[in-house]
């Protein structure tokens, strides 16, 4: 008994280590995961001497781990990314990962003297590339590529590893029965747990939001739910068959760009258990590690990583990215980024787990390799982002995002943004009523909008808004050139007579009306919606939606016109109060559809 509370001391300082040590990481501009690496490596049997050799238990810890990674990767990644490199990158996810591994297994059967296949397994196992690594590097390290580079980057890494799974389970499979040769059975097996995992990712990502939203359950245990049903997907599709980690992965897809109950909270949860996951998996294959054998395979390790940067991975990208015009330096970029992690070594359990002779040294081998990924690539990744003039300028955005759970439909939420030197409120620029901060904080100051006496470049600014709102807050507080009257998101699509009556647009857009609202104007109707109209204030007018353009002291000058409604905050006007009135709106649909069609095509 005296062992358990020691195992759960120790385990406790080694995660407190791993957190703590991440700061040191940040400053030197290390790879945090090799650091999580060397951690367990330096506590394990050459180190300090903890001895952890039980395959099945480290085989379960990395697969659990890279379960809620894969979840909390798509989960992240928005479904704008499939839209802009859906094609490259599962080219690069498929096609790439056989090309990588037959690239390194033609080396390996020459270097190490092994049969095809087990030199064929090697590749195999060092073909995908890390999703937590790149990840980390992408999203936490600050790299700023341009969109559809990240995107490939991401989308990749995401969706690579099921492929290499299956080519070692699959050689492990043939090594083990006595195999000489790869058979077509192999093809049907894999169009089987590519499908299976596919189908059953699609059904539990559908599911998810479904239960949260119908669920009335306490808050904290929301995340609970998400994360015991990504578990159960990846069990699922693996007890059927099928890749739970493709099922796992397209899971966190659906849901994560799905409208769920408290999406930000399962954000910050998944982002949270993901770390923890990420420490657990690379200390466990680090503990397994035992360096003193490392000698005997470091040189052809040491040959087999640079084929593996500088001619596999590289050769395996320029074939799959040429076709999708990526320019020179951007498919180099792609090629480098190819970081190998957890997932190899991970990999480099199953041989051992089947019960093959070349196990330990291609352990060994694949550790070597993993290594030396993350040392060299991981290193240079931004100066060769630099190197290569693929460093773009940060999108503007919100510093933080919080969701506001409120009764019924209404998605609110609590957005922080830093001024910037450049942006049009830090020149002058008067904020829109919608866009109206709740709080100020400047400096050690926390202000409201009245006492502020005008926003400033660096304050920080807290308001509640709508998701749709965001876009247009980026253009006012982020580093963007003057707003200016030809900004449709901001005074839409048509520019109206303020004198026009309510009567008149309703013919021309088929909006329903109420008798009495005929001959008001559009100037009339702002001024009894709002005493004194500014610029940027905005009527929903059925499917329409009207903003003031310019104002002359309180005189207004123009108002636009959107044909489109932008879903800001805009007061909804009731327009009919009878059966009549409706019916009147209804013979008017035609109209509207005839001109919305007229505007598409003459735009």
């Amino acid at each position: 008994m005296d062992f358990i509370p020691l195992a759960i001391l120790i385990g406790a300082l080694l995660l407190i280590v791993c957190v703590l040590s991440s700061q040191l990481a940040f400053r030197l501009g290390a790879p945090l995961l090799l650091v999580f690496l060397g951690l367990g490596l330096l506590v394990g049997e050459d180190g300090l001497g903890i001895v952890f050799d039980d395959l099945q238990a480290a085989y379960l810890i990395g697969s659990v781990a890279l379960a809620v990674i894969l979840f909390e990767s798509g989960f992240e990644t928005p479904m704008r990314s499939y839209r802009i490199a859906a094609w490259p990158a599962i080219t690069a996810a498929t096609l790439g990962v056989i090309l990588t591994a037959a690239v390194v297994g033609l080396v390996a059967r020459w270097l190490l003297g092994l049969s095809w296949l087990e030199a064929l397994l090697i590749g195999a196992v060092v073909s995908s590339t890390d999703a937590a690594a790149v990840f980390f590097l992408l999203r936490i390290g600050g790299i700023t590529v341009r969109e559809r580079v990240r995107s490939t980057l991401e989308i990749e890494s995401g969706t690579n590893d099921p492929m290499a799974i299956f080519l070692t389970v699959a050689l492990v499979e043939l090594i083990a029965s006595g195999a000489s040769d790869i058979s077509w059975p192999i093809l049907l097996t894999f169009a089987q747990q590519m499908g299976v995992g596919a189908v059953t990712g699609i059904i539990g990502g559908l599911l998810i939001p479904f239960a949260s939203n119908r669920l009335n359950l306490e808050a904290g245990l929301y995340a609970v739910l998400s994360l015991s049903s990504a578990l159960l997907i990846f069990g699922a599709a693996s007890v059927v068959d099928g890749s739970g980690f493709l099922a796992v992965y397209i899971a966190g897809l659906l849901a994560g760009n799905s409208r769920m109950r408290g999406t930000a909270m399962l954000k910050r949860f998944h982002d949270g258990i993901t770390w923890l996951a990420q420490i657990i998996m690379f200390l466990t294959l680090g503990l397994l590690a035992t360096p003193s054998q490392f000698p005997a395979v470091i040189l052809p390790a040491l040959i087999l990583a640079a084929v593996l940067m500088f001619v596999a991975r590289p050769v395996a990208i320029w074939l799959c990215l040429l076709p999708y015009r990526f320019s020179g330096n951007e498919i180099t970029f792609v090629a480098w980024v190819g970081l190998r992690g957890a997932v190899s070594i991970l990999l480099a359990i199953v041989p051992a787990l089947g019960g093959l002779t070349v196990a330990q040294k291609l352990f060994d081998v694949v550790f070597l390799i993993v290594l030396l990924s993350l040392l060299v690539q991981g290193w240079t990744i931004r100066p060769t982002a630099r190197w290569l003039g693929l460093i773009v300028p940060r999108r503007p955005g919100p510093d933080n995002r919080m969701e506001i759970e409120l009764p019924g439909q209404a998605v609110y939420e609590l957005v922080a943004y830093t001024i910037a030197e450049n942006s049009p409120v830090s020149s002058g620029r008067r904020l829109p009523r919608w866009a109206r901060p709740a709080l100020i904080a400047r400096g050690n100051e926390i202000l409201s909008v009245h006492t502020a006496r005008g926003l400033r470049a660096g304050d920080q600014v807290y308001l509640f808004t709508t998701p749709s709102q965001v876009p247009l807050l980026d253009k006012l507080f982020g580093p963007t050139p003057e707003i200016t009257q030809d900004d449709r998101a901001f005074f839409g699509d048509l520019v109206l007579n303020p004198d026009v009556t309510i009567g008149t647009l309703a013919e021309t857009y088929g909006l329903p009306l109420s008798i009495r609202q005929r001959d008001m104007t559009l100037k009339g109707l702002f001024e009894q919606e709002f005493p004194q109209p500014e610029v940027g204030d905005r009527l929903r007018l059925g499917s329409v939606e009207v903003v003031v353009r310019s104002v002359a002291g309180a005189d207004i000058q123009s108002v636009g016109l959107f044909l489109e409604p932008t879903g800001l905050t805009a007061p909804r006007l009731k327009l009919f109060q009878s059966p009549a009135d409706l019916w009147r709106g209804l013979r008017r649909a035609g109209a509207k559809l005839r001109h919305r069609i007229w505007t598409r095509l003459h735009r």
